[in-house]
């Protein structure tokens, strides 16, 4: 019997991992009538908070956002009134009511009930955490999470933010999106060298993303951190169509070779039209949310 595996659900204590700098923010053009430029700046100041900004002081809030004092303390009185954030005199917070914005979200996703019994599945089956994850502009965040109960895991919770060129989970996301845009993504990405073995060059990324295209999973070792490895597949909708979500597991290189894990992939990648899997099958009689329902390309060694 595996152990019990710890269930991450949409709404649940999501973390907050922004913290993202003011370049990143984007804010509706001066001459767009049409937007709402206070609305932006105001969630540039939510967005400046995150694990290496906790708490600023109202010169740090506006430094971080490019705002002057005076604007920065406008939105933030705007923001403590409505219960966003919290000031003891000097330096101004998140309060927990910010989860609010997450929740709403998180508990739109009608597809993750029918996904989560299969990646329990996964998880019980390699007894490794299995994660699903969404493509956000230039990372991908994850929205669920299946945990195996281990003395030693990877510390990922929902929310979290990362690269998706050096991660299993962006991979597959980017190996669906049209090669125009993945060719943009490539020159305009800060491809960072996150470990000895992250891959940098746009040439052979582009290359590994057309594979994983044929293949249909990703299969990254230790690119985004030493001692990390992960496999992903792609979810598809109601239609057999890829949609913009991915699950991944990740076996420590210690714990699984590179042979063993990419040998459980034809049971995570079969085709769909040679295939049809459980998940599928319920997918097709859902009528709920028929354009945000999604099917996990994997068997999970049931079907």
């Amino acid at each position: 019997m595996s152990p019990p595996e710890t269930v991450a659900r949409p709404g649940a204590q999501p973390s907050a991992q922004s913290g993202a700098p003011a370049s990143r923010i984007a804010a509706p053009r001066a001459a767009d009538k049409e937007r709402v430029q206070s609305l932006a700046r105001g969630l540039a100041v939510i967005q400046a908070f995150g694990p290496a900004r906790p708490s600023m002081t109202l010169t740090e809030v506006a430094a971080a956002t490019g705002m002057t004092r005076a604007a920065a303390r406008r939105f933030l009185l705007t923001l403590e009134d409505l219960g966003f954030v919290a000031s003891d005199g000097k330096h101004f917070s998140l309060t927990p009511h910010i989860l609010r914005l997450g929740y709403a979200y998180l508990s739109s996703m009608s597809w993750w009930h029918i996904a989560q019994p299969y990646m329990e599945e996964v998880a019980r089956t390699v007894q490794e955490s299995c994660s699903a994850a969404v493509l956000d502009g230039d990372e991908i965040v994850y929205v669920a999470r299946v945990s195996a109960s281990r003395i030693m895991s990877v510390n990922l919770s929902i929310g979290t933010r990362l690269p998706a060129y050096c991660t299993s989970l962006g991979r597959v996301l980017l190996a669906h999106r049209p090669t125009s845009w993945v060719n943009g993504y490539l020159a305009r990405a800060a491809l960072e060298k996150r470990a000895p073995r992250t891959n940098t060059d746009p040439d052979r990324l582009r290359a590994e993303i057309d594979k994983v295209r044929g293949q249909g999973f990703s299969l990254v070792d230790e690119e985004l951190e030493a001692g990390v490895r992960s496999i992903s597949v792609p979810l598809y909708d109601r239609t057999g169509a890829a949609s913009p979500r991915s699950i991944s597991a990740a076996p420590p290189p210690g714990r699984r070779s590179s042979a063993s894990s990419t040998s459980t992939s034809p049971r995570c990648a079969k085709p769909p039209a040679r295939r049809p899997n459980r998940c599928r099958r319920r997918l097709r009689a859902s009528r709920r949310h028929p354009n945000d329902t999604a099917a996990i390309r994997a068997r999970g060694g049931g079907s």
